[in-house]
């Protein structure tokens, strides 16, 4: 069985990324009328800006993990479909940090 990834634009501009099994609209429905507590419950209307199908629920989730850590404007290329621009901001990155790993000021030698 198959499984959704979504965007929503909520009210306040804000973006909520999930994934369900469940029927699309089924599930936007939900998140309208509030069915269960969470992020998208403070922020209604909301309304489904993306949306795509994976054929394995693993697939789905790993996508949602992905995109849940990209910056607004990656989100908003991949809304719009702009593949090439999408590439562009993944270059920006300055530096890869593994997972759980931190930033660390530089040393200052002294005079």
């Amino acid at each position: 069985m198959g499984a959704w990834l979504y965007i929503l634009r909520c009210a306040d501009g804000a973006y909520y990324t999930g994934t369900t099994r469940a029927d699309l609209e089924r599930r936007v429905a939900e998140h309208q009328f509030g069915k269960y507590p969470g992020f998208t419950e403070q922020r209604r209307p909301v309304v489904l800006v993306y949306s795509e199908y994976f054929e394995q629920i693993v697939d789905a989730i790993a996508a949602e993990r992905k995109v849940k850590g990209w910056s607004r404007a990656k989100k908003e290329a991949l809304m719009a479909g702009d593949f090439d621009g999408l590439k562009e901001l993944a270059k920006r990155r300055s530096t890869f940090r593994p997972h759980g790993s931190r930033r660390v000021a530089p040393r200052r030698s002294s005079p």
